[in-house]
C-alpha cells in the first residue's frame, strides 16, 4: 500500500502542477501576453476564459479515459493521461504571444488548455483507483486519501516556482521569458512520473471482472442508464470545495494584485501559506470518515464554508497579509474536509464495472460547476475592485446547495467491524 499510494500522490502532483501553473500564469501575465487588444479586466477574463476551458475538458476526458479504466484496466489511465498533460504544458510554455504570430496565439493557447484538461480529466479516476481497489475496507478512506495529497503537492510546487522568479526577475524579464519557465519543467516531472508508474500492477476489483468476464460493454452508457443520480449529486456536492479552492488560489491573485495594490510575492506567499497549513490535514480528516462516515464529513464541510464565505472576503479586503492569509487558510481547510474523504465516497457509490466511469466523471463535473466558472464570476462580480461582497454572496450559495446534494447521497463507509480485506473494494456500492 506505500508503494502503490506513493506513485498514485506522485502522479497526482505532477498533473495538478501542470494544471495549477496555467491557472497562476493566467492570473498574473496570460491577458496581456495573449489578449493585448483588451482592457485589463477584459484580458483577465479572457485568461481565466481559457483557464476555465480545462475544466470543460475535464468531464470529456473523464469520459474517455473511463471507459478504458473500466474496459482496459486503471493501469493503462495512469501513463495515458500523465503523458498528455506533461506534453500539452510543455507546448504551453513554448507558445509564442500575440505579438508574434497574432490571433493564432490564442487559439493554440485555448487548444492546449483543453488538452491539460482533457489528461487531467482522466488521472483522478485512475490514481484514486489504484489505492481505493487495493485497500482493506476499514481504512480506505485514509488510503485514498493520499493521491488527494497531490493537488497542494502540485499547487505548492507550481506557485513555489512562480514564487521563486517573480522575486528574482525583473517584471519585464518575468513576462517576457520568465513565466514559461515553470511549463518547461514540467516535461521532467513528467518523464519521472512515468518511470514511476511502470512497475504498478492491476487492481484487484479489475482483475476479479476480467476473470469473471463481467466488464461493462458501454461504461458510459450503463453510468447515465443506471447511476444518473449519484453522478449528479456527488458533481453538485463537489462544486464548493473547486468553487473555494479557485477563488482563493486564482481570483484572489488577480484581485490582490489588481485592485488592492498588493505585490505578487505577497498575495502568492499568502495563499501558499494556506495551503502548507491544510494539505497535512487531509489524511485526519479522511481518517474521520473511517470513523464516522463519508457523509458527515461532507456535510460539515460544507456548512463551515456557508458560514466563512462573508468573513474571508473581509479579511481579504484589508489587503494585510495575516488577516488574508486567516481567511484563505479557514476556507481552504472547510474544502479539504470535503475532499479529503470524496477519494472514497465517489468510488463507493458506484459498482466496480463501471466505476472508473462513474466517479471520474462526478469529480470532474464538480470541477467545471464549481472551478471552471467561478474565477470569471467572480471576475465580473468584483467589477473594477469593488468590496468583494457579491462574491462571497456567491459562494456561499454555492455552499448550500453542495449541502443538500451531500444530503442526497446515502452513507457508504463500511461499518465498524474487522478489517476487510482489500477485495471488499470489488462488492457493489449501496447506492
Amino acid at each position: 500500500m506505500p508503494r502503490l499510494a506513493a506513485a498514485s500522490l506522485a502522479g497526482t502532483a505532477i498533473e495538478f502542477y501542470d494544471f495549477f501553473v496555467y491557472g497562476t500564469a493566467a492570473a498574473l501575465v496570460l491577458g496581456p501576453l495573449f489578449f493585448p487588444t483588451f482592457s485589463p479586466l477584459a484580458g483577465t477574463l479572457a485568461a481565466f476564459g481559457t483557464f476555465g476551458v480545462g475544466f470543460v475538458a475535464r468531464p470529456l476526458g473523464s469520459l474517455v479515459f473511463g471507459h478504458i479504466g473500466d474496459r482496459h484496466g486503471r493501469r493503462p489511465v495512469l501513463f495515458a493521461s500523465l503523458l498528455l498533460t506533461g506534453v500539452a504544458t510543455v507546448a504551453v510554455g513554448c507558445l509564442p504571444s500575440y505579438a508574434s504570430i497574432g490571433v493564432a496565439a490564442p487559439v493554440l493557447l485555448l487548444v492546449l488548455r483543453f488538452l491539460q484538461g482533457l489528461g487531467l480529466g482522466g488521472e483522478w479516476g485512475g490514481a484514486v483507483l489504484l489505492t481505493a481497489e487495493h485497500a482493506p475496507a476499514r481504512r480506505r478512506g485514509l488510503w485514498a486519501s493520499i493521491p488527494q495529497t497531490g493537488p497542494p503537492v502540485g499547487f505548492l510546487l507550481a506557485n513555489g516556482i512562480m514564487l521563486v522568479l517573480s522575486a528574482a526577475l525583473t517584471d519585464d524579464q518575468f513576462r517576457t521569458w520568465g513565466w514559461r519557465v515553470p511549463f518547461w519543467f514540467a516535461g521532467l516531472l513528467a518523464a519521472g512520473g512515468l518511470l514511476l508508474r511502470a512497475s504498478l500492477e492491476e487492481t484487484p476489483a479489475f482483475r476479479a471482472l476480467a476473470e469473471s468476464g463481467r466488464r461493462a460493454e458501454a461504461p458510459l452508457t450503463e453510468v447515465f442508464r443506471r447511476h444518473w443520480r449519484p453522478v449528479l449529486l456527488s458533481g453538485g456536492g463537489l462544486a464548493i470545495g473547486y468553487a473555494i479552492f479557485y477563488t482563493v488560489t486564482t481570483w484572489s491573485l488577480a484581485y490582490g494584485t489588481e485592485h488592492l495594490g498588493v505585490g505578487r510575492t505577497t498575495m502568492l506567499a499568502c495563499i501558499m501559506t494556506a495551503v502548507v497549513i491544510k494539505a497535512p490535514l487531509t489524511p485526519v480528516f479522511a481518517l474521520l470518515g473511517d470513523r464516522w462516515g463519508r457523509r458527515p464529513v461532507c456535510l460539515a464541510g460544507c456548512a463551515a464554508a456557508a458560514l466563512w464565505m462573508f468573513p474571508m472576503a473581509a479579511l481579504l479586503r484589508t489587503g494585510r497579509p495575516l488577516p488574508m492569509a486567516l481567511g484563505f487558510t479557514v476556507a481552504l481547510v472547510t474544502m479539504v474536509m470535503i475532499l479529503s474523504v470524496i477519494a472514497a465516497y465517489l468510488p463507493e457509490l458506484f459498482e466496480p464495472r463501471v466505476r472508473c466511469t462513474g466517479a471520474a466523471v462526478g469529480y470532474n463535473l464538480g470541477g467545471v460547476l464549481g472551478g471552471a466558472l467561478t474565477p470569471i464570476v467572480a471576475t465580473a462580480l468584483a467589477g473594477d475592485g469593488g468590496p468583494p461582497w457579491r462574491v462571497a454572496a456567491y459562494l456561499t450559495g454555492i455552499a448550500l446547495v453542495s449541502l443538500c446534494c451531500f444530503a442526497l447521497l446515502p452513507e457508504t463507509a463500511p461499518a465498524a467491524g474487522p478489517a476487510a480485506a482489500p477485495e471488499a473494494a470489488t462488492e457493489p456500492a449501496a447506492a
